[in-house]
């Protein structure tokens, strides 16, 4: 049985990009390209329109740009995945992107076979971020405001037990779901069951959020003392 096309929403100013991404994407057999877009408001009005399970996303668009947009369709019932196209690896507006719902980015001058793949993985639930560009965003958001940031996420992680802490660490250092099993000596079905509860009593959409919380909490910053600090914090409750 042939399986259902991932049904996909292209959204970018330039035509130029749009008509590149199309003929780029376009010859995957498991990807029909539903619409395109030249700005956020149209997004959303595609998205009522046509039900696509991903959005292919530009921040920097006239009227209502990309990071409103991911916004206002996250909070849709039945959300589609988002993905932020970017020509920066570190940009502000990407990290608040990834904070509003975005389940990772690509740049626009990823080879194409790299897009499609992308485009698979958000369809199957798993975001396209390495951990070499987690921790790059990470270190990018780091300058400001640093102490209520970090006192906010530990007040919203102090609902996590011990094992979700520790499994949130791990997510947070870009671990793989296998690796995590191998790291605190649990099945994978296990570490899947953590990651789903985590997700829901924090109210976040994706993997990379947990990561995110993770940082602004402060427990990446050092392996062992975070570590410690972690299991005792959630001993003492």
């Amino acid at each position: 049985m042939t399986a259902t096309p991932i049904r996909l929403l292209l959204v970018d100013d330039d035509p130029l990009v749009r008509a590149g991404l199309a003929l780029m994407i376009g010859g995957a057999e498991d990807i029909d390209i539903v619409g395109e877009a030249a700005d956020g408001a149209e997004a959303e009005e595609l998205v009522r329109r046509t039900a696509p399970d991903v959005v292919l996303m530009d921040l920097r668009m006239p009227s209502v740009d990309g990071l409103t947009a991911t916004r206002r369709l996250r909070a849709r019932p039945d959300a589609p995945q988002v993905v932020v196209l970017t020509t920066f690896h570190a940009d502000e507006q990407v990290l608040h992107a990834l904070r509003a719902g975005a389940a990772g980015f690509v740049l626009k001058d990823t080879p194409p076979a790299e897009i499609v793949d992308a485009v698979r993985r958000v369809a199957a639930g798993d975001p396209v971020l390495s951990p070499a560009v987690t921790r790059q965003l990470m270190r990018h958001a780091a300058g400001s405001a640093a102490d209520v940031r970090r006192a906010r996420a530990r007040e919203r992680l102090a609902v996590l037990n011990d094992r979700e802490r520790e499994v949130a660490v791990a997510v947070g250092r870009g671990f793989a779901n296998a690796r995590i099993a191998t790291e605190l000596f649990m099945s994978v079905a296990t570490v899947k069951t953590h990651v789903s509860r985590i997700l829901a009593r924090l109210g976040l959409d994706n993997r990379v959020q947990i990561a995110l919380l993770a940082h602004d909490a402060g427990w990446l910053e050092n392996d062992d003392g975070d570590q410690a600090q972690v299991r005792g914090s959630g001993r003492r409750r």
